[in-house]
């Protein structure tokens, strides 16, 4: 039998499948959901905590990290249609920290050792992250531009920036890019910086731009950069592997959560918290070419922009743990270009979070798919609870 060109019988084995991590416990609880031609299917296993008693639930509040990135790209490009930003301006005008860029001549030079930089950073820079400056994968410490950046501050992480946006600006305007603008993709700094000037281009914060024209039009009731008090029962503890023994310790504890109260810094890389259903609904927003039921939130060209390649060959290949043959980088997401497996479909485009979850939307099949669990993704490559979350989702697609 099947709804909505899901097969009930093949739901059934990937719940078993994703039931298999919480019985091992790989996870303590997780929630899948998959959507198809307006079937949605909701799974909820096993508990919130490592021992405890509360079950996980369809409405549970997870630490969403870089998933934050596509919302942020999207309202970024409000700001385009309206033409409050226009995408090869310079950003100076609103950043004016990131004016007279200098450029380390080499990699592993001193911070002194620079040249200027060939142009200005763009808007495209940021939504594209080739704007010279981003995570450097390489053990800490490696690079003097390295520890630099983590003494300022402003390593990415699991957790946002604990400085307040002007100050956070005024830190990165001190250090010099690693690269050129345009020449090679790094990932994380450009969304946060990204939030900062919408931020700037609106004269809101973040959050408020976000509720106005994003959550509020979606229904996306749970989704902020903190959970109120009355809401902390649903946020569960987050864990971390423990390197030497492989055990989960505990990353962020609801009792006392970084995400209890409101951040210094409202991050547009990943300081997003969310519900499966608020974010189903984001997802089905850019399924739709910008159209969710009667709310337009952007144009259907805005949209194919956001989910078009725009890396070259060259620059997937510098950035190779994230890239390969079959995927790439559009406007705050990444997007499918080639089949090699279920999943891999051309086309398909949305992110992961370094927290442990993973969304997707799909055109050609009008489905999506959202993993949420609690647990810190090892390295960049996607953990086999995501794998087989995404081969599960496809081999139940029933026509």
């Amino acid at each position: 039998m099947s709804t909505g060109g899901l097969s009930q019988e093949r739901l059934g084995r990937m719940h078993d499948v994703m039931a298999g991590y919480v019985e091992r416990g790989e996870v303590p609880g997780l929630v899948t959901l998959v959507s198809r031609s307006g079937e949605v299917h909701v799974d909820a296993i096993g508990m919130q905590a490592i021992g405890g008693s509360d079950p996980m639930r369809r409405d549970t509040i997870f630490r969403i990290a870089s998933m934050t990135k596509p919302i942020t790209a999207a309202a970024a490009m409000i700001l385009v249609e309206e033409c409050k930003l226009r995408l090869d301006d310079p950003v100076d005008r609103l950043l004016p920290e990131l004016a007279n860029r200098r450029v380390l001549k080499r990699l592993d030079g001193p911070l002194d050792d620079t040249m200027p930089a060939n142009r200005q950073i763009t808007l495209r820079d940021l939504l594209t992250f080739r704007l010279g400056i981003g995570a450097i994968m390489a053990p800490p410490d490696q690079y003097p531009i390295q520890k630099a950046i983590a003494e300022a501050g402003l390593a990415p992480g699991p957790n946002p920036p604990q400085q307040s946006p002007d100050e956070w600006m005024k830190r990165l305007g001190n250090l010099p890019l690693i690269h050129q603008p345009g020449e090679v993709w790094m990932y994380h700094t450009g969304s946060d910086i990204l939030g900062v000037l919408i931020a700037r281009a609106a004269n809101q914060t973040l959050e408020e731009f976000f509720s106005e024209r994003i959550f509020e039009p979606l229904g996306m009731k749970d989704t902020g950069f903190h959970v109120p008090a009355e809401k902390l029962k649903r946020l569960p503890p987050s864990y971390m592997t423990q390197r030497v023994t492989g055990a989960l310790t505990l990353h962020d504890d609801p009792n006392d959560s970084r995400w209890g109260h409101p951040p210094a810094f409202q991050s547009g890389g990943g300081g997003l918290v969310s519900t499966l259903d608020d974010y189903l609904a984001f997802c089905q927003m850019m399924l739709g070419k910008g159209r969710y039921g009667r709310e337009r939130i952007l144009s259907r060209p805005s949209v194919e922009l956001m989910t078009t390649d725009h890396l070259t060959p060259e620059q997937k290949a510098e950035a190779s743990i994230f890239f390969d043959d079959k995927s790439s980088w559009g406007f705050g997401v990444g997007i499918t270009t080639r089949r090699d497996s279920l999943a891999t479909v051309p086309g398909r485009f949305g992110w992961d979070g370094g927290v442990g979850t993973s969304a997707y939307s799909d055109p050609k099949e009008d489905m999506v798919g959202i993993l949420m669990t609690q647990r810190l993704m090892d390295s960049p490559l996607p953990p086999n609870v995501f794998v087989d979350f995404w081969t599960s989702a496809y081999q139940s697609v029933d026509d």
